[in-house]
């Protein structure tokens, strides 16, 4: 015996409310099994993959690419018992229910005992009725005989306020692209079902627009960038910011204007480090993993954090206390297409050099996939964002919220350097510590910074602070 089954968006962080479906692994008529991976969502720290809760067909997609789903809202419906080679829809009777299941909730468990309906509540963003605007029509003729439903579907065509015209068939992602890119949906021929409006008709009508703009306004976060195709000359791109971007731009705003931020800057000669640096890289410990400055100024700041157990901790504002803590989760800023991320080494004070080396080359390769967990970015109690791969000699780098330091490592090249009191060719970079003055005092940031210049100036003090 078979039974039709939605599966509905899960929280999967802490205070989730929605997510953005980017890419779905499977298509109605799809055997699937309890675990296997159906679709990526974007939530506020970064791409997740959710699995299949049951074993089964695939009868119908409730959600689009693109399309931003609130928590709770169905997004598939699954044929559970359905055996290998089984239809994923057996008969229209199945049918009728896979589309009253995505229109029509559940009754309240706490209607009136009056017996009066209760107010009825979109399940899925975009579907669903207004509780006081709904309308009755013919839905489906099924058999001989017509059946009626009080919701309307995308293929109803309500007057346009004001104007008495017919609106435009059209679903809420089309409506959304169309607004968007700045194209009237009454002024174009549908080419869907019913002469429905789809994505490429509204791509069609904004042919001035580059190929390249256009994905980006659509909102698929799987082909977004963070450059975007220049606008038509005299014109805009407007990129919608959802998912990780909205999440880092609060984050930001939120760290910038709570904690009070101080920045030091110190040059430092590294010629040592990296002679160290090409020595570890014929080291048979570290065969397969792309070694380079990062790892020793992540091993400086780990022992430097050590040393100082105050740079590693977080202000509590509602308790007023300040957490020290006693392990080191070491962020690593790293730039994605789908923008900042902060994914973290767990406990690297206690992994070895090769561990770290391993553990930092995962996380960046992680994230800039798109593949990084909540798990992978939270719980970091310090962080490095590594300006200089960009070319960028230092800046003022702002706190990772929940941290009391960022450290910002700029470019290393080649300077005249007083060594001995003669003139030489150094390699250098600069150092940039920001830290939050709640916690930390000039005292302990000069100290912090201090020290890790010290270990990258020699390498051995590293061995010998550890």
């Amino acid at each position: 015996m078979t039974e039709l089954k939605q599966f509905r968006l899960p929280d999967v962080g802490e205070g989730l409310t929605e997510a953005e479906i980017v890419t779905w692994h499977v298509k109605p008529g799809d055997l699937v099994e309890d675990g296997q991976v159906i679709v990526d969502i974007e939530a506020a720290k970064g791409v997740v993959e959710l699995p299949s809760p049951w074993d089964g067909v695939v009868t119908r997609l409730l959600a689009e690419e693109g399309q931003t789903v609130d928590v709770g809202a169905p997004i598939i419906a699954i044929q559970v018992g359905a055996a290998a080679g089984e239809p994923a829809a057996s008969g229209s009777a199945q049918a009728d229910n896979a589309e009253r299941a995505v229109v029509t909730p559940p009754a309240p468990a706490d209607q009136s005992a009056s017996g009066e309906p209760p107010q009825r509540q979109a399940v899925l963003v975009g579907y669903g009725v207004k509780a006081s605007a709904t309308t009755r029509r013919a839905r489906k003729v099924t058999a001989g005989r017509t059946e009626t439903a009080e919701v309307p579907t995308l293929q109803d065509t309500p007057a346009e306020p004001g104007t008495g015209t017919a609106r435009a068939l059209a679903k809420p992602p089309v409506r959304k692209l169309a607004k968007d890119l700045g194209i009237s949906l009454a002024e174009l021929t549908g080419s869907g079902p019913d002469g429905s409006i789809t994505r490429d008709d509204v791509h069609r009508a904004a042919s001035d627009t580059t190929a390249r703009s256009a994905e980006i306004v659509n909102g698929n976060g799987a082909a977004a960038a963070t450059s975007p195709a220049a606008p038509s000359r005299g014109g805009e791109t407007r990129i919608p910011v959802r998912g990780v971007r909205k999440h880092m731009a609060a984050a930001m705003v939120a760290s910038a204007f709570t904690a009070p931020h101080v920045t030091e800057f110190l040059q430092v000669d590294v010629t040592e480090t990296m002679a160290a640096l090409r020595r570890v890289r014929d080291l048979p410990e570290f065969s397969g993993l792309r070694v380079s400055p990062l790892l020793f100024v992540a091993r400086a700041l780990v022992v430097a954090a050590g040393r100082h157990p105050l740079i590693n901790s977080s202000w509590d504002e509602a308790a007023q206390e300040i957490v020290v803590k006693g392990y080191v989760n070491l962020g690593i800023a790293v730039a994605s297409d789908r923008g900042l991320l902060v994914p973290n080494v767990k406990d690297a004070g206690r992994l070895s050099l090769p561990e770290l080396a391993r553990g930092l080359q995962d996380l960046a390769e992680t994230a800039r996939s798109g593949k990084a967990t909540p798990a992978d970015l939270s719980g970091g109690t310090i962080t490095i964002t590594n300006v200089g791969v960009f070319g960028v000699d230092g800046g003022t780098p702002i706190l990772t919220p929940g941290e009391a330091a960022i450290l910002a490592f700029g470019q290393v090249r080649d300077v005249p350097w007083v060594v001995d009191g003669q003139l030489a060719v150094r390699a250098a970079c600069t150092l940039s510590l920001s830290f939050d003055h709640r916690v930390v005092d000039g005292e302990l940031g000069s100290a912090v910074l201090r020290d890790v210049g010290a270990m990258l100036s020699d390498p051995v003090r590293m061995l010998a602070w550890s």
